[in-house]
């Protein structure tokens, strides 16, 4: 434990008896490191077009990932260093006491000591990019020092590996923060009390993060062509739009997660992948009998009775006169950290954890050139969080549901937790790619994913359920995967132009089952009751709505009105009983509790904005103020009407608002951010859109320079061939100048 503690010392570049980080200036750069850095800065070029997107070329892999920390710094560097006070467990040093179990449950898994030994271990070639990816950041600050850094004042080449992954919210945020800290707040103990956390909300509480991916075989494509929809649904400004170029293959374009070197969403002149979270069971819960011997923990295991693992892990965090530290005393069984209580036992949980692996992963798919050499990436297993749709040059697409799916006792149910004490329930090594849920090249000709289970991915060619065990796949389907159905099946004649149009399809699935139910309520209510008459217009207005949204309908701004008033009211029911909520508010909720709720959504829209016939365009809006981490919000101020609405509801163009709503509009937060399809042809072509612009500057011209384009789902040309780059360049430079 002493270990972990000077470890932690070490991590922490400013003391912490020091003021807040913020003030401090970044490390010097002198001498020879100098000069390094100066020399490699030489040998990368970037150039920025006309939407400030940066094209980076480098003569090796090496000068291109320093060339894109270089360039993601000048576009957004607080994102860039946050990400990395995230991963590494340091939130609570910058934002206060009331993050320190966030950072403790990182630290569960991010242990320094570790990620310097897996960096030791690297493969020459990978520890060339660790140092190049510090490198240009810390080049950044050595030439920016009118920057001053939140936290982490120099970048370590081992740093890579603590974010190695790429998605919005790793393994590890699957923890419960609330119950991580009703654990160990006041010292865990097996005879505490129980701990009783309130059952609120929903599953549908949130925008939900995922993404949409459509991949479509050049029998069914206009000019003969694979086509690839590249659609994240992310906090909007999760991501900017890069493109990476060195004179070893590498030739990346797509979506980097600010502070990675590895395009995470995007395509190659050969190849594309789009990730979709989800896919099979790749965490466990493990429910562990814990014995206390005088104040030592054991636990049962077989016959055994095992010695927990005890560490303290310190948690520096803020004041308002400095810095504090607060020593955590956690625990450990041989299936992980433990991090809850439930019925009188420990919750310890087992989840991936192979940076090193992880790390490679997601940089060499980035430089395959075919479906073979994608797939050898692939056998590398860990990319554990999604599922990944494929296309490429020769025609083939794909579809791989997970890719780290460990092997498990099928007769045992491991959706909740298991017995710890029974060996029956371990890990029996991982699955091989081959025996996990995949398709290549299914007859139909179109291949998606939508965070849905995969047995619609490709029609009538889907894989199916009965010939997997069920911790394969988790999720259900959604009604956005019944959407896209819809919008792909019998197609024959796909174009970039109208895979765009199907994926902007404005049709709200979720509606259909529920108004029926609606208008059958009401017609049921007896001669005299008060509510015929004033539901009648509501009533008239939802009969006569195709279940579509467009800016200027009324019956998209009520229908979601009244559906989000009853996932409020009835989501903590639907959650105790493990069911989802519109399954529920389908199934469960009697004809009158659908018309009162249609009476208090009536009322809430007339409270907010005079009358209940307000056009969705009135409330649903875009506005990028700030360059703020969280983005704040004015109904005073300007904004863009949007027509898109939640993934909740079916659509496929996702746009929804994730923070605590305290203005009358609604302001997306959540959901299309960038958006890409691409047709790989002999010459490659592409269009995109980014959500508001690249820069997080709000004096950049590229801070929303992309808004009204986003709002009208009016897409860009990708300009890929640096001949186009060259001939639609705004600047040009070497980093540094």
């Amino acid at each position: 434990m002493h270990r972990w503690r000077a470890t932690l010392a070490l991590l922490c570049f400013v003391p912490l008896n020091a003021a807040l980080a913020a003030t401090a200036a970044p490390f010097p750069l002198a001498g020879a490191e100098l000069a390094r850095m100066q020399a490699q800065a030489k040998r990368v070029t970037i150039v920025r077009d006309k939407w400030g997107i940066p094209h980076v070329y480098g003569n090796n892999d090496a000068d291109a990932v320093f060339g894109l920390l270089y360039a993601q710094a000048e576009d957004d560097f607080r994102r860039v260093e946050r990400n990395y006070i995230n991963a590494l467990g340091r939130l609570a040093e910058v934002e206060g006491e009331a993050e320190l179990y966030r950072d403790l449950r990182m630290k569960l898994f991010i242990n320094p000591d570790f990620l310097k030994a897996q960096y030791r271990q690297s493969p020459a070639w990978l520890k060339k990019l660790m140092v190049a990816f510090a490198d240009g950041l810390n080049y950044y600050l050595a030439t920016h020092p009118e920057v001053k850094p939140d936290l982490i004042t120099r970048f370590e080449p081992w740093m890579a590996l603590a974010f190695s992954e790429g998605s919005i919210g790793g393994d590890i945020e699957t923890i419960d923060i609330k119950q991580l800290e009703a654990l160990y707040a006041h010292g865990a103990h097996p005879l505490m009390a129980p701990i009783l956390l309130a059952e609120q909300g929903s599953d549908l509480d949130h925008e939900p993060g995922g993404s949409n991916g459509f991949a479509i075989a050049p029998a069914i494509t206009k000019n003969g062509h694979a086509l690839l929809m590249i659609n994240p649904h992310t906090s909007f400004y999760f991501r900017p739009e890069v493109q990476v170029h060195s004179r070893q293959g590498l030739n990346a374009y797509g979506a980097v997660t600010w502070g990675q070197f590895f395009v995470y969403q995007g395509f190659n002149d050969r190849v594309g992948w789009m990730h979709t979270s989800g896919g099979g069971d790749v965490i466990d819960e493990y429910l562990e009998t814990i014995i206390d011997r005088d104040g030592q923990y054991f636990y049962q295991y077989g016959d055994e009775q095992r010695p927990l693992k005890a560490v303290d892990i310190a948690l520096p965090y803020k004041t308002a006169s400095g810095m504090a530290s607060k020593t955590v005393k956690v625990y450990y069984s041989h299936h992980g950290p433990i991090v809850r209580a439930k019925d009188g036992k420990w919750v310890a949980v087992k989840l991936m954890n192979e940076p090193l692996k992880a790390l490679t992963q997601s940089f060499l798919r980035t430089k395959a050139r075919n479906y073979k050499e994608f797939y050898r990436s692939m056998d590398l297993r860990t990319n554990s969080s999604n599922n990944t749709v494929y296309a490429d040059a020769d025609g083939n697409i794909a579809y791989f549901h997970g890719n780290f799916i460990p092997r498990r006792n099928p007769k045992i149910d491991f959706r909740r937790p298991v017995d710890g004490s029974d060996p029956a329930t371990e890990w029996q090594g991982l699955h091989a790619v081959k025996e996990t849920i995949t398709l290549f090249n299914p007859k139909n000709g179109w291949i998606y994913n939508t965070n849905n289970w995969p047995y619609t991915a490709a029609g009538p060619y889907s894989p199916k359920a009965s010939d997997y065990p069920a911790y394969m796949s988790m999720n259900p389907e959604n009604p956005r995967g019944i959407h896209a159905v819809r919008v792909m099946e019998n197609r024959k004649d796909f174009t970039i132009d109208s895979l765009i149009a199907a994926a902007y399809d404005n049709q709200l699935p979720a509606f259909e089952p529920l108004l029926p139910q609606l208008f059958a309520a009401y017609d049921a209510l007896p001669a005299g009751d008060p509510l015929i008459a004033s539901l009648a217009p509501q009533i008239a207005a939802l009969r006569g709505w195709d279940m579509r949204y467009t800016l200027a309908s009324v019956p998209t701004s009520l229908a979601i009105y009244w559906a989000q008033d009853l996932t409020t009211a009835f989501g903590p029911a639907a959650k105790a009983r493990d069911v989802l909520v519109l399954d529920y508010i389908q199934a469960a909720l009697t004809p009158r509790q659908r018309l009162e709720g249609l009476v208090r959504a009536s009322d809430k829209l007339t409270a907010d904005f005079g009358t209940w016939q307000t056009a969705w365009g009135e409330i649903n809006r875009f506005q990028r103020l700030t360059g703020d981490l969280a983005q704040p919000f004015d109904d005073s101020k300007s904004s863009l009407p949007i027509p898109y609405a939640s993934a909740n509801w079916g659509a496929l163009a996702a746009y929804g608002m994730t923070s605590k709503q305290t203005t009358k509009r609604i302001y997306g937060e959540r959901g299309n951010s960038f958006v890409a399809v691409v047709e790989f042809g002999p010459r490659l072509k592409a269009r995109s859109i980014l959500v508001g612009g690249q820069s997080g500057d709000p004096a950049s011209p590229y801070f929303a320079d992309q808004a009204e384009m986003f709002a009208r789902g009016q897409f860009k040309e990708v300009l890929f061939y640096r001949e186009d780059v060259e001939r639609n360049a705004e600047r040009r430079y070497h980093p540094g100048q």
